[in-house]
Order: C-alpha cells, then structure tokens, then sequence
C-alpha cells in the first residue's frame, strides 16, 4: 500500500493536531461558554445561559487594568527585543568554542525556581534592600524614594523574566545569518548602521517575530509578577482572574476575562502568521539580487 505526500503529511501532523485540539482548542471553548453560563453562591457554574457576565466586563476600572496590561506587555517585548539583539549579534560573532557556554549564561537564570527569583527581586527592591542602598549612594534617589508597588517595579522583574526567551530564538536566527553580507553591503557604499538596519534585522526577523510572541504572550497573562512586586496599583488582567477564581469563587466572570485574554493573544498570533505566509514572497527578491 502506498501513500502519497499530502497523506505522509497528514499522518505526521495527526499527534500534533490531536494534542492541540484535545489541551488547547476544547479548553478555550469551555472557556468561553462558561463565560455565558451564570454562576451559583457556591463558586460553581449554574444552568442555563446568560449575558450577565459579558456585562460585568464593562467594570469602569476594568479599561484601566487592561490599558496597563497591554502597554507593560509591549513595553517589556520593546525591551526584551532591545537587549535581546545585540545579545544575540554578539553571541554569533563570538569564537565558536565560546557559544556554548555564552548560552549556558543565558539559561542558567532557569536553573533557579520561578518564584524564588521573583522574591530575590523583592528582597533588592525592599526599601532596605542592596538596590535602594547603592542608589543613595550614588544620589540617584531619595530615601523616601519607594523601587517596590509600583509599575516600573513590574515592568524591571518581567523584563529580567523573559529576556532569555527573547535571546535565545534571536540567537538561534543570527548563528544562521551570512555576515559575509553585511561586508558586501559595506563593500557597496552602506554605512554600518544602515547595512545592520536594511539587512542584519530583515535577515533575522523570522528569529525577532518569535521572540516577540514568546515574551508578549506570557506578560500579557502574567499574574505573579505583580502581585510580588506590584501591589494593588499595578494589577494585570491575571490578577484580576485569579481573583475571580480563589477569592470571588465567580468562574463564569473569570472565564469571561480568560477569553478576553485569549482573544487578545490569538489576534496578535493570526496576524503575525498573516505577516509571516506573506514575507517569503517579500524576501525572495531582494535575497535573489543580493
């Protein structure tokens, strides 16, 4: 019996299909119809259907919340991109019996428990800490000056996070990029910014589009992190659900709040994929010329 390609294909991506369907497609649709089901006294899911919950979404101070959640999420992927490229350019320069441990330094961050390093960030940013002690020492703050409960705080401690998640994809990109380029480029007139511009980041952006998805998309459901060092001013949409789970016991609300969250991170992700089944087309004929 013989298959033929598209069959091959089919069977190989069967597991894959099965395991997205059965951990990531049917859980976001409970989710979502729980959010239309009304909720009972006990913390449980009542009978029925209703838009109870949908309107309880229009809380005044839930704009807030999510105007904060999605500009410390972009500025915290701004950031990590910032740092993380020429992290990476300067990984694959290096000699090649280098690389290996460069990157062993750029993972040893997940050899220590997740929350342990957040507390570690609590412990520098505490009023007595080492932090606020070497900033008064340089006169850089005052001492009634507060590092802690307040938004830079969630944004410093989630760019610590996930930085190496922006490196490593990054690096993976410029270890396969042709520098040999770069020099023609120069060789053709370009100044160095401009070839690094108008060719090293076009040439690695495959690397940046996915070290962008992988810092926004945790941030954006990031919950631990401003609890720890933000406090009540500086709540994320995860808090909020947490909140509505633990303490309000209120599963519809917080499955209301849940798919307004998965809406928010699958938008970003349809049209980046969008973007990236449209760039080999776009690509093709500049790297043709070159």
């Amino acid at each position: 019996m013989t298959w033929g390609p598209r069959t091959k294909e089919t069977l190989l991506s069967l597991p894959s299909m099965v395991w997205l369907i059965g951990l990531f497609l049917v859980p976001t649709l409970l989710v979502f119809a729980i959010s239309f089901r009304p909720s009972t006294p006990f913390g449980g899911v009542g009978e029925g259907w209703t838009l109870e919950t949908i309107r309880g979404l229009a809380n005044p101070n839930y704009p807030t919340i999510i105007w904060r959640t999605v500009w410390i999420s972009l500025s915290t992927t701004a950031i990590c991109l910032t740092l993380a490229v020429p992290c990476a350019y300067f990984m694959a320069r290096a000699p090649v019996r280098w690389r290996s441990f460069l990157v062993m330094l750029v993972i040893i961050p997940f050899w220590t428990n997740f929350l342990i390093r957040i507390f570690a960030w609590k412990i520098m940013l505490h009023p007595e800490g080492l932090l606020k002690k070497f900033l008064l020492m340089l006169h850089l703050v005052e001492p009634r000056t507060i590092l802690m409960y307040n938004e830079g705080a969630v944004l410093l401690v989630l760019v610590y996070s996930y930085l190496s998640f922006a490196i490593l994809p990054i690096y993976a990109a410029t270890e396969k990029f042709d520098f040999g380029l770069l020099e023609a480029a120069q060789d053709l007139g370009a100044t160095r910014l401009r070839a690094l511009v108008q060719i090293f980041l076009p040439g690695i952006s495959r690397g940046m589009i996915t070290a962008a998805l992988v810092v926004f998309i945790p941030a954006l459901g990031s919950y631990v992190i401003p609890e720890i060092v933000g406090g009540p001013s500086s709540e994320m949409i995860g808090n909020k659900i947490a909140q509505r789970v633990f303490v309000d016991r209120n599963l519809p609300h917080a499955s209301g709040l849940s798919a307004l969250l998965t809406l928010a991170v699958v938008v970003p992700m349809l049209l980046v994929l969008m973007l990236q089944r449209r760039s080999p087309s776009g690509l093709s004929k500049p790297e043709g010329r070159a």
